[in-house]
C-alpha cells in the first residue's frame, strides 16, 4: 500500500471535517489480510507524520500484527518524532484495574513522558496536551463495541481536549470485535451522561473507532477537532474479530478473549444489579449469578428461544468481585451462532428472567443501570413486568434515527 504525499496534502486539506485517508481499492490481489491503520501507516513510512511532533493514546492494545507495541515501534524509528505517550483508564502499559490508571511517568522502556487522561477532559485535558509539547496527536486503541466501553469516550474527550489545544488529532483505525452491521439497543438520553457514555449513540454502535471519531467530530463536538483517519483495509462490516487474522490483546482486565467482547454490550448490564457479572473469574461477563439462584434461571433463558445463544446451569466462586470467595449459582451463556445472537436483547431478557426466577434480585442503589442503558426506561419497564421484546420495542424509535445519523460516517461495506 502506498499513499502519495499529494493525496496526503489534499486529505489534510479537509481534515478540519474529519478527513479520511481512503482505502485503495487492493492492495495487489494477492493479500486479503485485514491490515489496521497503523500498518498503512508504517508502510507509507509515516509519511502523515513528517514533520510533526507526535504524541500517541494508547494501551497494550495498539500493537503490530508480530504483537511490538506501536510506541516502541515509533520510538525505534528515525521518521517519527514520539515525544509522549497518553495513558486511558487501566493505563498505557495495563497495570491497573478497572475504576485506575498509572498516572505520570517516565517509560522504562522507551524514556518517554507518560501522561494521564483517566478522568479528565475539556480544558484541564487539553492543559496536559499542551505541556506535552506535541502538535499531533494520533489515538490507537482497540475498542470492545458497547457504549459503555470508556475507550470510546477517551476518544471523544481527547479530540475535544486537542481542539481545545489546536492540536491535529489522526485516528488509526481497529476492527470492531463484534462487527459493524448494525447498531443495536437503546441509545443515551443526554441527561444521562457520564464516562460510560457521554453522547447519544446506540448501546452496541456497530461502528469502528474511526468512524465514531468522524461522528463526534460531525455530530457531537462543539468545536470539531482536525480530524484525520487512516482506515483499514481487508475488513468488511460482517467479520467478526476471529475473522481478521489479528492477535488479540485484552483491551482491559476483564475483555479477555473477543468472546467476552461479543456479549459484552448485554451481559454488562448486570453491573447495575446486585448479581456477579463473572468479573474475578476466567469467563467475566459469560459467568453471571448470585447466591441463591440455581438452575431455574438457566431453565427459564433457554424457554425465551433467543437467536444464538444457549444457557447452561453453572456454579462459580470469583476471586475478586461481588461474591469474591463465595460459591454462587447461575448461568453460562454459549453463543452458537454469532451471526444470529443479539447481544443486547440477550442482556435484557436475562435481566427479565433472573427477576422472575430469584426473589433476592435487586437493582444496584445507585441505580448504576439507567448510566449503562442510558435512561431509566429499562429499569422501570423490567420493574412493571415487561418481557424483553416488549422492553426492546420501546427503544426501537431512537435506534431507528441513531441509525440513520450513523450511516453518513460508515467508511467500510
Amino acid at each position: 500500500m502506498t499513499l502519495s504525499r499529494r493525496s496526503l496534502l489534499a486529505t489534510t486539506g479537509t481534515a478540519a471535517v474529519g478527513a479520511a485517508v481512503p482505502a485503495p481499492a487492493s492492495d495487489g490481489g494477492a493479500d486479503h489480510r485485514v491490515r489496521t491503520g497503523f500498518e498503512r501507516l508504517a508502510a507509507d513510512g509515516y509519511a502523515q507524520l513528517s514533520g510533526r511532533k507526535v504524541g500517541v493514546v494508547t494501551n497494550p492494545t495498539g500493537i503490530t500484527r508480530d504483537v511490538r507495541h506501536i510506541v516502541d515501534v515509533m520510538h525505534a524509528d528515525d521518521r517519527v518524532k514520539l515525544t509522549a505517550v497518553f495513558g486511558p483508564e487501566h493505563g498505557f502499559r495495563g497495570t491497573a484495574q478497572a475504576g485506575g490508571s498509572e498516572g505520570r511517568y517516565d517509560d522504562p522502556a522507551t524514556g518517554l513522558p507518560v501522561y494521564d487522561t483517566y478522568l479528565k477532559s475539556g480544558q484541564p485535558l487539553a492543559d496536559v496536551f499542551t505541556a506535552s509539547g506535541v502538535d499531533t496527536v494520533v489515538f490507537d486503541i482497540q475498542d470492545a463495541g458497547a457504549r459503555f466501553y470508556t475507550y470510546i469516550w477517551t476518544l471523544y474527550d481527547c479530540m475535544e481536549a486537542a481542539a481545545l489545544a489546536g492540536k491535529r488529532f489522526v485516528v488509526l483505525d481497529r476492527p470492531n470485535p463484534v462487527t459493524g452491521r448494525a447498531a443495536l439497543g437503546p441509545v443515551l438520553h443526554q441527561e444521562f451522561a457520564t464516562f460510560v457514555g457521554r453522547r447519544p449513540i446506540a448501546q452496541a454502535h456497530g461502528m469502528t473507532v474511526a468512524e465514531l471519531a468522524r461522528l463526534f467530530n460531525g455530530e457531537f463536538l462543539e468545536k470539531p477537532v482536525p480530524l484525520e483517519t487512516v482506515t483499514m483495509t481487508g475488513w468488511r462490516r460482517a467479520m467478526f474479530f476471529d475473522d481478521c487474522g489479528l492477535p488479540w490483546v485484552p483491551p482491559s482486565p476483564n475483555m479477555p478473549t473477543p468472546d467476552t467482547a461479543l456479549v459484552y454490550s448485554g451481559t454488562c448490564l448486570f453491573e447495575g444489579t446486585n448479581l456477579s457479572e463473572g468479573r474475578g473469574t476466567t469467563r467475566p461477563f459469560e459467568l453471571l449469578g448470585a447466591e441463591g439462584i440455581d438452575g431455574r434461571w438457566a431453565a427459564e433463558a433457554n424457554k425465551a428461544g433467543l437467536p444464538g445463544v444457549r444457557f447452561r446451569e453453572a456454579y462459580f466462586a470469583p476471586t475478586f468481585s461481588k461474591f469474591q470467595g463465595k460459591t454462587v449459582g447461575g448461568v453460562q451463556l454459549h453463543v452458537h451462532d454469532p451471526a444470529a445472537f443479539d447481544p443486547v436483547l440477550t442482556g435484557v431478557a436475562l435481566l427479565v428472567t433472573a427477576r422472575r426466577v430469584w426473589d433476592g434480585f435487586a437493582w444496584r442503589p445507585d441505580n448504576w443501570i439507567d448510566k449503562l442503558t442510558g435512561s431509566e426506561r429499562v429499569r422501570t419497564m423490567i420493574d412493571a413486568g415487561a418481557g424483553a421484546e416488549e422492553v426492546a420495542a420501546a427503544w426501537h424509535g431512537e435506534l431507528v434515527a441513531f441509525r440513520r445519523t450513523r450511516a453518513k460516517y460508515l467508511m467500510y461495506r
